[in-house]
């Protein structure tokens, strides 16, 4: 009987923390293989880059100290929809671009390499969601 990996759940929840961040990544990459196994590299990749800023930006402006985030996959051939949930309203906006801050670029990221992001309310705060095509 050939070997099959272990399912990987379409959702995450981790602590609204910035520790959590490597993890989600991890777990996007490989819920991304498992919902579709032949992704190209350069797709996971990108995916991600864009659920490190989406996990980020709710740490820091979305969640507040004991928070949970909650980070969701969708994914099929030549698509996928990231969500990240927090538990503030306050929705995120791009910042003009500047030398002067040391941060504020991971919204301009999100636009640039995916197909398209928003927000949409859910009982307890927010979620942001980005979608990617390949």
């Amino acid at each position: 009987m050939p070997f099959a990996p272990p399912a990987v759940p379409p959702q995450m929840i981790c602590a609204a923390d910035a520790e959590s961040v490597r993890p989600a990544r991890r777990y996007v990459r490989a819920a991304v293989a498992w919902q579709v196994p032949n992704t190209p590299a350069d797709a996971l990749d990108t995916l991600e880059l864009l659920a490190s800023e989406l996990v980020t930006n709710a740490v820091r402006y979305g969640s507040e100290p004991g928070d949970s985030l909650q980070v969701v996959v969708a994914a099929t051939p030549g698509r996928c929809r990231l969500e990240v949930h927090d538990t503030r309203r306050k929705r995120p906006h791009v910042r003009p671009a500047s030398d002067e801050r040391g941060r504020g670029r991971g919204l301009h990221l999100v636009e640039l390499l995916a197909a398209s992001w928003g927000t949409a309310e859910r009982p307890m705060g927010k979620i942001v969601w980005t979608v990617v095509t390949w």
